[in-house]
């Protein structure tokens, strides 16, 4: 297995789930009580896209001379997200059940809100005004801001940084938090300030707005793929 980044142990990909019942519906779930319904796991075209992404991670392991006995499955609680990881084990052959797939709660939704919460998925562009505005904001009261979320995945890479070393990290996830999470982990990547040389220094450094506010640029469709870092 090729060098991980000098400030991490591992190397990581990222998936978004395949296309969900609530993204068919045009909805917003969000909440951990709604997210984990198994009412609200992926439809049958985001069973095909978790297979075919499957078959993509499997090809770059093969590529990058990674063994499946490295690779580990990190996934949010949600239906859909489990679903998804679910079906891209069972194309790997890795026992969805063994020590190489980990439920992660910190990989779960970003929490828009119990007025979103529900709600016409034509909302997004609301939360996602304001975040370029101040992405330390709250859209409303309960809901999670883009520095709230991060405080999370932070938490998320500690775990997985902490548990594996030397593994390609499949992290099984949902929009925001992926965007989210590309975003600071590139900005960790380029940053050079003395001393900060783990990980947990370098995302306390880019944690600003300037920063945060331009997560979109990292946006994903339902189903995709992508080597991060």
């Amino acid at each position: 297995m090729e060098e991980t980044t000098s400030f991490l142990r591992n190397r990581y990909w990222v998936l978004r789930h395949g296309k969900s019942i609530p993204n068919e519906k045009g909805l917003i779930v969000s909440s951990m009580e709604n997210g984990t319904r198994p009412e609200y796991e992926l439809a049958s075209e985001g069973v095909n896209q978790a297979r075919l992404a499957g078959e993509l991670f499997q090809k770059e392991l093969k590529e990058n001379n990674i063994g499946v006995e490295n690779v580990r499955i990190c996934y949010s609680p949600f239906s859909r997200t489990t679903h998804t990881a679910r079906v891209v084990a069972s194309v790997l052959n890795i026992p969805f059940e063994g020590p190489q797939c980990k439920v992660v709660e910190d990989l779960r939704e970003r929490y828009f809100g119990p007025n979103f919460e529900l709600k016409s998925h034509d909302k997004y562009p609301e939360i996602w005004d304001l975040d370029e505005k101040d992405a330390f904001r709250r859209a409303e009261e309960g809901g999670e801001c883009v520095d709230d979320v991060v405080s999370r995945l932070a938490n998320a890479m500690k775990t997985m940084e902490e548990q594996f070393q030397g593994c390609a990290i499949l992290v099984v996830s949902h929009g925001d938090p992926l965007q989210i999470l590309q975003t600071v982990l590139n900005a960790a990547k380029q940053h050079t300030g003395t001393g900060d040389t783990d990980l947990e220094s370098r995302i306390l450094a880019i944690r600003t707005h300037s920063v945060l506010s331009q997560h979109r640029k990292f946006a994903l469709l339902t189903g995709e793929l992508r080597a991060v870092i």
